[in-house]
């Protein structure tokens, strides 16, 4: 198997002198490795001594140590380079004058999973702006795509429900790496800050994250796996519900449910619904913290089967549909606050548009809703490609 070299490998070949002139911050966290697992602070503080003068972590801290939503990092100062590391993720979530006033480049180096929702791509977007604003530069390392760049899928963000985990008006399934996200939101969303994205070498887009010859590091607690990447853009909708997404045990996101779910009852009824690329089996589960912790659920757990037809967020909403038509009297939409929004509800927030919700409920057919979104997908698809990287 031929091996993905990631943008940080593509950086360190060219060496470039013109870094060695500049001071420089690095947005980073646990995942920002090499293929030989080497972390991107370390080499980068290696060739660049005297130039690294500030990290920056995004949700779950630099290291990756903190649990779940609304858990903030605090600033401190880093134990082994003596500079200052500022959390994007506790009193601020946007780069501050004072904290851009330490660096002129910002070099970002972050494993995306392929998800509207997962809070990486907003702390960028939120530095891409600061950017423009403060007069500094962007560098992007690029990443693969883990769930693959030549799929989208889901309804796109409506603007009235812009928030931290949607910033910009793209489906739940984007197919986009983090380096082509980046040229769309600076170049489509008119954030026109000084931008440069380091390629990588030997990803194509219809590359899942086993075919990349990379160790899977994983991005945050809950991702511990790419099949956790590929369920997230459906199963991350449990986050809005009082079901379980199956945080608290160790295949978060692959399982769903609650105490008042008879397994074989809700398998009997999803099945029904010959769902591709999946198995679905019949399970109980306890989790360990979060949502129904330390009482027993019954639910779901899904197994993939065929990766390339497995349609993520259809299957969730279906799921979530059949548990809403079998438990109408138990089962429940989540209450703010959610991602720092304290008003309107969550699960409208991660699905993006509030009428989908509503429609959910009222058990509409799920092939209809999926239709119904399929202009404005093609119309992202276009778009999208005006910012490939990657045949």
């Amino acid at each position: 198997m031929s091996k993905t070299k990631p943008g940080i490998e593509k950086l360190l070949e060219t060496s470039s002198k013109w870094l060695g002139e500049k001071r420089i911050g690095l947005l980073i966290n646990q995942a920002s490795v090499d293929s030989h697992l080497r972390s991107t602070a370390n080499l980068l503080v290696q060739l660049y001594p005297d130039n690294i003068k500030a990290l920056f972590g995004p949700q779950h801290g630099i290291e990756g140590e903190k649990q779940d939503n609304m858990v903030e990092s605090q600033d401190f100062t880093h134990p082994q380079f003596n500079i200052p590391v500022f959390s994007l993720y506790g009193a601020t979530r946007i780069p501050t004058r004072e904290m851009f006033e330490h660096i002129d480049i910002l070099i970002i180096d972050l494993q995306d999973v392929g998800t509207r929702v997962y809070t990486f791509i907003s702390t960028m977007a939120y530095c891409l702006e600061a950017a423009k604003q403060h007069g500094k530069k962007i560098v992007v390392l690029d990443r693969p795509n883990p769930i693959g760049g030549d799929k989208v899928e889901g309804n796109l963000l409506k603007y009235e429900l812009r928030s931290f985990v949607g910033i910009y008006p793209i489906p739940m399934r984007h197919g986009l790496t983090i380096g082509e996200l980046a040229l769309l939101f600076n170049d489509h969303y008119q954030i026109g800050c000084e931008l440069e994205v380091v390629t990588m070498e030997g990803w194509h887009r219809h590359m899942l994250f086993n075919e990349t010859g990379l160790h899977w590091t994983l991005p945050s607690p809950n991702m511990p796996s790419p099949v956790t990447a590929l369920v997230y853009p459906g199963q991350v909708i449990l986050e809005g519900t009082n079901l379980s997404e199956g945080r608290g045990t160790t295949i978060p996101f692959q399982l769903c449910g609650a105490p008042f779910i008879d397994p074989y009852q809700l398998g009997r009824k999803v099945q029904q619904r010959k769902l591709p690329g999946i198995l679905l089996r019949e399970v109980f589960f306890q989790p360990t913290f979060n949502k129904w912790q330390n009482e027993v659920c019954g639910g779901l757990q899904i197994h993939l089967t065929d990766s390339k037809i497995f349609k993520p967020y259809v299957t969730t909403l279906a799921i979530v549909q059949d548990i809403i038509s079998l438990y109408p009297g138990y089962f429940s939409w989540r209450e703010p606050p959610y991602e720092y929004e304290r008003e309107k509800m969550p699960v409208d927030l991660i699905i993006g548009d509030k009428n989908l919700r509503e429609e959910i409920e009222q058990q509409k057919d799920i092939n209809e809703l999926e239709n119904s979104w399929q202009k404005e997908l093609e119309d992202f698809k276009e778009l999208a490609k005006r910012y490939f990287l990657y045949d």
